[in-house]
């Protein structure tokens, strides 16, 4: 479905469009080798600088219109690393193999592997781009009026969901971490000692 062209008419080239690609782990979020064929990466976008509840397409790819808010990944000169938040439409709107589900509806599959994960460490990949570098399947035609997208892209920003704050019959909350945060969450939280690697404290000599 194209963007309609009332709304070509008040699309500037240069608006910013969002594009958000949510990713699930293999093993955490779904059993491994996918035997129940969960699907495992989400796109969509908000539709806040377009005001479009068509799909976009962007490098193939196409997102689904979806109400969310992002906020807070803005770095406030304080020496804090920003903790975004996601706040998402808890209604029907995500696309499952054909059928449409809640973001509930997406936790409680999820929670079936790994329980209470609420889709903490799914990958959040915030993508912002231009109206002139969307593809020509978006336009009547298929013809971009702004022109042959190019190659250059803006920096790609990806977070990672920490855990789930709020919760409604209107609205799920998520707060997010950087990439950083997350490598750090990886590291041990504890002492590492001789039991449970016998090398650690020893020197070899030679």
């Amino acid at each position: 479905m194209a963007i309609p062209v009332s709304e070509l008419q008040k699309l500037n080239p240069s608006a910013r469009i969002e594009l958000f690609v949510l990713e699930l782990v293999e093993g955490l979020h779904y059993a491994t080798g996918n035997p129940s064929n969960v699907p495992t990466i989400y796109r969509f976008h908000s539709g806040t600088n377009m005001n479009t509840n068509a799909n976009i397409i962007w490098q193939g790819n196409t997102y689904q219109r979806f109400p969310i808010t992002f906020e807070g990944a803005e770095f406030t000169g304080r020496g804090q690393v920003p903790r975004p938040v996601l706040t998402v439409a808890n209604l029907g709107g995500i696309s499952r193999s054909g059928s449409v589900i809640t973001v509930t509806d997406l936790m409680i599959i999820v929670n079936l592997t790994t329980p209470h994960n609420d889709l903490a460490d799914c990958k959040l990949t915030r993508i912002t781009t231009l109206a002139s570098e969307l593809d020509a399947a978006n336009f009547p035609s298929n013809n971009n009026p702004f022109g042959t997208p190019s190659s250059n892209e803006l920096p790609q920003e990806i977070f990672f969901i920490d855990r789930k704050t709020t919760e409604s019959r209107d609205i799920v909350q998520f707060e997010l971490v950087g990439a950083l945060d997350q490598a750090n969450k990886k590291l041990p939280a504890r002492q590492v000692t001789r039991k449970d690697f016998a090398g650690v404290g020893t020197f070899i000599n030679t």
